[in-house]
């Protein structure tokens, strides 16, 4: 678990350079690109192992993550580990607000399960 979470930790870390000093366009081309990785069925971590390690890297990092940050993280963890993901945004407009989470067959992975409910999808990649 402790590789999972460092891993996970490096990701965020990285994802807040790209956020920092890159265009929202060059994060979008990042985790679109991000290919699957081919993992035997057998050797797959599962999910859950992998958005609690996320979790766990979220407590330890340095400042509040965002759910931006998080979920390209999280898209590019599990992608690296098998696992075909997406990272979806989305908006609501009374309040307004905007959101990015992480489906994996149209199941919310590392949020609350009617996240994709409250709003209106933007963009998948």
């Amino acid at each position: 678990m402790r590789r999972y979470v460092i891993e996970a930790w490096l990701l965020l870390l990285y994802f807040e350079y790209v956020m920092h000093f890159r265009r929202f366009r060059e994060l979008h081309r990042m985790v679109r690109d991000e290919p699957v990785t081919h993992v035997k069925p057998e050797a797959k971590v599962p999910t859950e192992t992998l958005c609690h390690a996320m979790d766990l890297a979220c407590v330890f990092y340095f400042k509040q993550v965002l759910c931006l940050q998080r979920s390209a993280a999280t898209t590019v963890l599990l992608r690296r580990h098998g696992w075909s993901v997406e990272m979806v945004i989305g908006a609501q407009l009374l309040p307004y607000r905007s959101h990015a989470w992480c489906e994996l067959n149209g199941v919310v992975v590392n949020d609350k399960p009617y996240t994709a409910e409250i709003y209106a999808v933007l963009e998948r990649c």
